[in-house]
């Protein structure tokens, strides 16, 4: 049987927490924070929890 390949996107992107849940970085953190405001800067610079419904699809995207 051939093996299934985890899609190379999906792991530069998601995390797996050691409880199984999928960690993210937000969105709008990368460049130009010049013209964003402190309060924004600071919302987008953890890492998020997926949402349960969504986190299903990605776990398919890594092989898990």
């Amino acid at each position: 049987m051939p093996k299934n390949k985890t899609h190379s996107g999906a792991k530069k992107r998601f995390k797996l927490t050691g409880t199984g849940k999928v960690k993210h970085a937000h969105a709008m953190n990368v460049h130009k924070f010049e013209e964003k405001h402190s309060s924004r800067k600071r919302r987008v610079a953890g890492d998020a929890i997926l949402s349960d419904a969504d986190s299903k699809k990605i776990k398919k995207l890594l092989g898990k």
